[in-house]
C-alpha cells in the first residue's frame, strides 16, 4: 500500500518524480507549520523553517542515496542547532522532529505514507491542544518559603496548609545566607475556590515577611 514512488531499478532520479516528492514535502511542511501556529505562540521565522524543513530533509536523503542511518545522524544534529543556546519548548521540538520525519518519508519516495502520518499527527496535536485530555492538575503548585534559622518549620505552617491545601509535602530544604536562613520547598495541592493572595499573606505573617514564591510545577523559579 505504502510503496515508494522512486524507481529502484533506475540509476538516477526522474525529474518529475523528484518534483512530486518535493511538492508533497513542501505542502505537508506548510500543514505542520499552520498546525504549530494554531496551537502555540511562535514567530514567522520558525514557521518558515517548519514549512521548508521537510524539503531540506528530502534533499539530503536523495543526495546520500537514501541511507537512512546517515541522514538521521546529519539532520538530527542540524535540528538541535536552534536549541543549543536556548531551551526549546516541547511543542517546538515536537514540530521540528515531525517535519523531519515527513521529510525522511518523502526522501525515500513514500509520499502517501507521509501524507497519512501528517493527517494523523495533526489530528492528534489539535485534539491534545484543544481538549483537557492529558492536562495536569491545575491546583498543583510549588511553594518556596524562606524562614529564619530558629523557626520550627515542621509545625508553624501546618494549620495554614490544612486550611488552604489538600496536600503539602516538604520535598527540599536548603540553607541560605551562611546558614542564617532556610529555604523550604513544598509540593502542594490547593483546595478549590481559595484566594491565593490570602494563602500567601498567612504564610508571610508566619515567616516574618520573608520571601515566598508560589508557582506552577513546570516553572523553575528561584527566590
Amino acid at each position: 500500500m505504502f510503496n515508494t514512488i522512486f524507481d529502484s531499478t533506475s540509476t538516477g532520479l526522474d525529474i518529475t518524480t523528484g518534483l512530486i516528492a518535493a511538492g508533497v514535502a513542501l505542502l505537508l511542511g506548510i500543514v505542520i507549520a499552520i498546525t504549530h501556529m494554531k496551537t502555540s505562540q511562535t514567530t514567522k521565522g520558525f514557521l518558515t523553517t517548519l514549512a521548508t524543513l521537510p524539503v531540506l530533509v528530502m534533499s539530503v536523503m536523495i543526495m546520500i542515496n537514501g541511507n537512512l542511518g546517515t541522514s538521521i545522524a546529519i539532520l538530527g544534529a542540524f535540528s538541535l542547532i536552534r536549541f543549543r543556546s536556548i531551551q526549546g519548548q516541547a511543542k517546538e521540538l515536537l514540530s521540528v522532529f515531525f517535519a523531519m520525519a515527513i521529510g525522511l518519508a518523502c526522501g525515500m519516495g513514500h509520499v502517501l505514507f507521509a501524507t497519512v502520518v501528517t493527517i494523523i499527527g495533526v489530528i492528534a496535536i489539535l485534539f491534545f491542544s484543544y481538549t483537557h485530555f492529558l492536562e495536569p492538575n491545575k491546583s498543583q503548585r510549588v511553594l518556596k518559603i524562606v524562614i529564619p534559622e530558629d523557626m520550627d518549620y515542621e509545625e508553624v505552617f501546618e494549620e495554614t496548609f490544612k486550611k488552604y491545601a489538600t496536600k503539602a509535602e516538604l520535598v527540599r530544604m536548603k540553607t541560605m545566607n551562611m546558614g542564617s536562613l532556610y529555604k523550604l520547598t513544598y509540593d502542594i495541592t490547593l483546595r478549590s475556590n481559595i484566594k491565593e493572595k490570602e494563602f500567601l499573606d498567612e504564610i508571610r505573617v508566619k515567616n516574618c515577611n520573608l520571601k515566598v514564591l508560589l508557582s506552577h510545577p513546570c516553572l523553575e523559579e528561584e527566590i
